[in-house]
C-alpha cells in the first residue's frame, strides 16, 4: 500500500542544502565524543598501570566491562530507538556517557573506575548505532555513502585527538582530565542536540502521519528557501512494513549474518590491536611519553583511511572498497606482525601506517554505511544494533 507521506522519497530527492550539515554537525559533534570517549582507554590504560592506580591483573577487567556495556548498549538501543525515536535514543545515551565520563575522573580506586567505565560502554554502544542509523535515515542515498563515511572519520578524529591530548597531558597531569575533557564536551553536545529533530521515515512508519507530514513541509521550506524548486519526488513502491520477526528468516536474516560478521571482524581489528598501540610500544620497552608520540604518528593514518572510504564508497562501491581494504589489511598485517624491537622504527611506522589506512577504510564503510543501509526503517535500529 502507498505511503500517505512519502517521506523516504521526499528526503531522498532533496538536494544538499544547509539543513543537511545542520543534521551532520549535531549528530557528529556526539559521534566525535563517542571516537574520544572510546579511544581514550589506550593512553588511559599505559598511565594508570605506570602510576599504580591498577594492576595489570585489571585491566582486562577494565577493557572487556568496557565491551560488555558497549554490547549491552547497543543492543538495547536498537529496540529503544524503534519504540520511541531517534531523537529520545541520542539524547539519553550522550547523557549516560558524558555524566559517567565525569565521574571517572574522580574515581578513588581501580574498581570504581572499571564501574563507571562499564556505564560509559552502555552510552557508546548506544551512540554508535542510533547515530550512524539517523543520519542514513536523514542523507540521499546518491552522496549517502560520503556523508556517513565522514561521519565515521569524525568518531575516528577522537583517536588523533586523544593520542595528542595524552602526550601533551597525560605524563604531566596523569589521566583524569582526559575523562574531565569527555564528559564535559558531551554535555554541552547534549544540550545543543535539543534543535535536532526526529526522523520522518520513523514517525511515519509509527503511523504518526499528521506529525511526518508537518515535518517534511518544514524541512522542505526551508531546503527550498536556499535550493530554489525541488524536484517531484518519486512514488515508492508498495512494500509491506516488517516486524521484529522478520529478522529470523531471509532475507533479513541473510543481511544479519553478513552485518555480524563484518563488524566482529572490523572490532577485532580496532579493539585487538589499534586501541592497545600504547601498551604494545610500552611492551618494547618505550617510555609513557614515546609510546604516546608514535601512536598519534599511527593515529593520522586513521583519518586519511577515512578520508579514503568516504571517496570510494560512493566512488566505487561499498563492497569493492571493502574487498581492496580487506587485501591490503590481510597483506600489512602479515608483515607488521614480523617486526620486534630491533627493527628500524620508520619502516615500522611506514607499514604500520598502511595498515591504519586500510582498517579504518572498512571502519568508515562497515560502520558508517554498508551495514546500516542493510535494513528497512521501521527495523533498522534493532538489527544495526544487534548487529554491532
Amino acid at each position: 500500500m502507498a505511503s500517505a507521506v512519502n517521506a523516504g522519497a521526499r528526503l531522498d530527492r532533496l538536494p544538499i542544502s544547509s539543513f543537511h550539515y545542520r543534521i551532520f554537525w549535531l549528530v557528529g559533534a556526539g559521534m566525535f565524543f563517542d571516537g574520544y570517549d572510546l579511544y581514550v582507554a589506550g593512553g588511559v590504560i599505559a598511565s594508570v598501570i605506570q602510576s599504580k592506580f591498577s594492576t595489570p591483573l585489571q585491566i582486562p577487567q577494565f577493557v572487556s566491562l568496557t565491551f560488555v556495556g558497549m554490547t549491552i548498549g547497543a543492543l538495547v538501543t536498537g529496540f529503544v530507538g524503534d519504540r520511541f525515536g531517534r531523537r529520545f535514543t541520542y539524547q539519553i545515551n550522550l547523557l549516560i556517557f558524558g555524566l559517567a565520563s565525569l565521574a571517572a575522573a574522580f574515581a578513588q580506586d581501580m574498581t570504581q573506575l572499571i564501574v563507571l567505565r562499564f556505564i560509559q560502554g552502555l552510552g557508546l554502544g548506544a551512540e554508535i548505532v542510533v547515530g550512524y542509523s539517523t543520519l542514513t535515515e536523514f542523507v540521499p542515498p546518491r552522496t549517502r555513502g560520503r556523508w556517513l563515511s565522514f561521519m565515521a572519520f569524525l568518531v575516528v578524529a577522537g583517536f588523533p585527538v586523544t593520542a595528542l591530548l595524552g602526550y601533551l597531558i597525560i605524563p604531566a597531569w596523569g589521566w583524569r582530565p582526559m575523562f574531565i575533557i569527555a564528559g564535559i564536551g558531551s554535555l554541552i553536545v547534549w544540550y545543543l542536540r535539543k534543535n535536532l529533530p526526529e526522523s520522518p521515515r520513523w514517525l511515519e512508519s509509527k503511523g504518526r502521519s499528521a506529525e511526518a507530514e508537518a515535518l517534511m513541509t518544514s524541512i522542505e521550506k526551508e531546503v527550498k528557501a536556499g535550493a530554489g524548486a525541488l524536484p517531484p519526488a518519486a512514488k515508492p513502491a508498495a512494500i509491506p512494513q516488517l516486524t521484529a520477526a522478520a529478522m529470523l528468516r531471509p532475507p533479513i536474516l541473510q543481511r544479519m549474518i553478513v552485518g555480524s560478521w563484518v563488524l566482529i571482524t572490523i572490532n577485532t581489528l580496532i579493539f585487538g590491536f589499534v586501541i592497545f598501540l600504547p601498551q604494545f610500544f610500552l611492551r618494547q620497552g618505550l617510555t609513557i611519553t614515546s609510546s604516546l608520540a608514535y601512536t598519534l604518528v599511527l593515529s593520522i593514518a586513521s583519518l586519511l583511511g577515512c578520508a579514503l572510504g568516504a571517496y570510494t564508497s560512493d566512488a566505487i562501491g561499498r563492497r569493492w572498497s571493502i574487498i581492496g581494504a580487506s587485501i591490503v589489511t590481510i597483506v600489512s598485517g602479515y608483515i607488521y606482525a614480523r617486526f620486534n624491537a630491533a627493527s628500524d622504527p620508520t619502516i615500522v611506522l611506514s607499514v604500520g601506517f598502511v595498515l591504519i589506512v586500510a582498517i579504518y577504510v572498512q571502519t568508515a564503510i562497515l560502520f558508517g554505511v554498508y551495514t546500516p543501509e542493510l535494513f528497512p526503517t521501521e527495523i533498522r535500529l534493532r538489527a544495526n544494533g544487534i548487529c554491532n
